[in-house]
């Protein structure tokens, strides 16, 4: 099963931006994560320049669901996490220049 889901983060850094994430999920999903990448080039700490998504939550455990990933995503636009960065160069600037980031995106 493959989806699309768009998040709208309605505060923070990234308030107005659309960011479509693909979901992938396996035919033995919940013993496996589903793969999630996004879709949208987007300047962010915690999705690299090919999509790649650094997500706590895809540590993934049985007991998760879809919504908990959904809800991480949300989470990593209201909240991104500069110590825990897949993209270097903007965990640096979030850290040092936060209102930078509100103009890349």
């Amino acid at each position: 099963m493959n989806f699309e889901v768009t998040i709208r983060p309605d505060e923070g850094y990234y308030l107005g931006g659309n960011f479509v994430f693909t979901f992938s999920v396996s035919p033995i999903y919940p013993h496996e994560a589903p793969k999630v990448k996004c879709k949208t080039k987007v300047y962010h700490p915690n999705i690299d320049l090919e999509g790649n998504v650094c997500l706590n939550i895809l540590d993934w455990k049985p007991v998760m669901n879809i919504n908990t990933i959904i809800y991480g995503l949300f989470h990593l636009f209201t909240q991104p996490n500069y110590e825990d960065p897949l993209n270097h160069e903007a965990a640096a600037v979030l850290k040092g220049q936060p209102e930078a980031v509100r103009i890349q995106c």
